[in-house]
């Protein structure tokens, strides 16, 4: 599902432990780590995609989580062309994502990370919610700061001092001057 200006409908998942940790995943067979995360299939609402991402990724079903709350817009991040797939070249840009904040209501030995044929993960880790993202793949590291400090004002939590890494050549950069200055959209079609 890739949209008329390049973009392919996404969903993110940060999970939370009764600690407010967040769930790091390591890439199998990389050194890179991230949050659960995939694409939206036609006719599957963003929900049911994260729901089915979730398992897919982590053996979590709907009953192990609670949804606190979820992005109010879309959030975009470009993939450097070398990291497109040949097929893709020329009508594909990157993501578009909704993000979900969720509860891990279950236990630590529901996670599984073996339930897919084809696993993303080889390993596991809770984090504090605010952590360095030097272990991210770099192009996305913007849209991990946007969605961890839009979701962060359901937490209650004081929001990080960003600034240091990827902030696009403004010393100083803080992800919280963008989230205010978005216009609010209405729905998510785009």
């Amino acid at each position: 599902m890739i949209d008329r200006n390049g973009y392919r409908s996404n969903v993110g998942i940060i999970l939370l432990n009764s600690k407010n940790e967040v769930f790091w995943g390591k890439r199998i067979k990389q050194d890179s780590w991230q949050f659960p995360q995939g694409g939206i299939k036609p006719g599957e609402s963003p929900e049911q995609a994260m729901y089915r991402e979730l398992t897919e990724e982590v053996g979590l079903h709907p009953w192990h989580v609670e949804i606190i709350g979820r992005t109010r817009h879309w959030l975009r991040y470009e993939v450097p062309d070398q990291w497109i797939r040949r097929d893709w070249r020329g009508n594909y840009k990157g993501q578009k994502q909704i993000w979900y904040l969720l509860r891990l209501v279950g236990r630590d030995c529901d996670v599984s990370l073996r339930t897919s044929v084809r696993p993303e993960f080889d390993a596991w880790r809770w984090n504090q919610y605010w952590v360095e993202l030097e272990s991210v793949v770099e192009f996305k590291r913007q849209v991990y700061r946007q969605a961890l400090t839009e979701l962060a004002r359901l937490l209650n939590r004081p929001l990080p001092p960003f600034g240091g890494d990827n902030n696009n050549g403004r010393s100083g950069y803080d992800a919280r001057e963008q989230i205010a200055s978005a216009p609010a959209k209405q729905g998510d079609q785009q």
